[in-house]
């Protein structure tokens, strides 16, 4: 099986412009190709999760990943998929981000001697020239064209403004760029950036000539990533400051029986004849099979000995001994508590395992689904005593298999 066989086994590629072409670079380690990036938040999440996870597997092969950061891009915001303008960053902001965004690439992508590149398009769109530009790059784009893509349809029933049309020019522009003077030759994205990305195939070909070979290849990162990465107390980040190691664990234990195999595929680097032999896995296997996801993902992005200890506590918890010493914890505030008891509505809500005091007592006394220190509890008046949360403080479970401390 090559390369190209193999992507298309693990259901990662969706549309290509030259499927010939395309598989015969991959497969012989000829590709310089990138993926961007824009850094919306301090940290990368999930949903980015494919995305450096085919970055690693080219890289493997010989080929040579760009990631690029999105410092310019990101002043504009991206309008795919969005039904309301994102909120405009500062030029500070923004930095931020990027450097906490290369610190976490390179556990994936390896950087050295010339193997990697990355880069920021704030270096060449910050300082463009607005009449230039127009002159340069708007003459290759029909409006009519751009309003029929499907990244604009659904913030054109909303309202779509002037900058966030602008996008795909820039993301156009980054092409370009990168192809004259990286002689980056593919890019790579999500379904919804396929428009975006066509544009910056088409720009390459009218201003260089119909012999410049711009490649372009979607895959199913954004429209799957954005499925995922999503729980109660928000996005599932990379950062273990921000979703630690076992909760990042937990997080792939608990996907949804029909996912597990499909997640297995496109995510992990486990042969896929190993993968074939768990197809038809039920019951206790689907089990296993999404302890071994929950085990190789975290592995990949926190380190084997961090994915033995999450896998430990894992296993600790859901046969009853409740060890805490590596799930997720919440330090309250005495402040919290009402003539010296703290409900357990509030917990809930503090800890993250409820959006609300209202979703807390659906969970108490409809679901019936919250335990405190392994005892059922539905009383959704229910509280604790403040010196209960002393010391080691207590251990709250949703569900079977969701469980964490909180303490003073």
């Amino acid at each position: 099986m090559t390369l190209y066989e193999e992507l298309v086994a693990r259901g990662l590629i969706a549309q290509v412009t030259n499927e010939e072409e395309i598989s015969k670079m991959i497969n012989e380690g000829k590709a310089t190709f990138y993926i961007g990036f824009d850094p919306t938040a301090d940290s990368l999440h999930v949903g980015h999760f494919m995305a450096l996870c085919l970055m690693k597997r080219l890289q493997m092969a010989g080929n040579k990943p760009i990631a690029l950061i999105g410092g310019g891009t990101g002043m504009i915001g991206d309008p795919s998929g969005k039904s309301d303008m994102r909120k405009m960053l500062t030029k500070e902001t923004i930095e931020h981000n990027c450097a906490c965004f290369k610190k976490q690439m390179s556990r994936f992508i390896d950087f050295s001697e010339g193997k990697a590149l990355m880069v920021n398009n704030a270096d060449w769109l910050l300082d463009l020239n607005y009449v230039e530009l127009l002159r340069e790059v708007g003459a290759c784009f029909s409006v009519n064209n751009m309003l029929r893509a499907e990244c604009y349809k659904q913030r054109m029933a909303n309202g779509l403004s002037f900058l966030e049309f602008n996008y795909m020019i820039m993301q156009s522009y980054d092409f370009y760029v990168l192809y004259k003077k990286y002689g980056c030759n593919m890019q790579f994205g999500g379904n919804d950036q396929w428009s975006n990305m066509l544009g910056g195939t088409e720009l390459i070909r009218r201003k260089l000539g119909k012999d410049a070979h711009a490649m372009t290849i979607t895959l199913l990162l954004n429209s799957e990533g954005k499925k995922m990465g999503k729980t109660e107390k928000g996005a599932v980040w990379l950062d273990p400051e921000k979703t630690s190691p076992y909760e990042f664990y937990q997080y792939w234990r608990n996907v949804d029986d029909a996912d597990v195999l499909k997640c297995i595929k496109m995510l992990t680097f486990l042969p896929m004849e190993e993968i074939q032999k768990m197809d038809g896995w039920e019951g206790s296997q689907l089990n296993k099979a999404k302890e071994i996801l929950a085990f190789e993902l975290t592995k990949l992005v926190h380190g084997e000995e961090e994915a033995m200890k999450a896998q430990n506590t894992a296993k600790s918890l859901f046969s009853g001994a409740g060890d805490a010493a590596n799930m997720p914890e919440t330090a309250i505030s005495a402040e919290e508590a009402v003539e010296g008891t703290v409900s357990l509505v509030k917990l809930l809500v503090l800890s993250g395992l409820a959006s609300s005091n209202g979703d807390a007592r659906r969970s108490i006394t409809k679901d019936k689904c919250i335990s405190v220190g392994g005892e059922k509890i539905l009383d959704a008046n229910y509280a604790l005593p403040l010196s209960a949360l002393e010391g080691e403080g207590v251990v709250l479970r949703k569900g079977k298999k969701v469980y964490h401390r909180v303490h003073l």
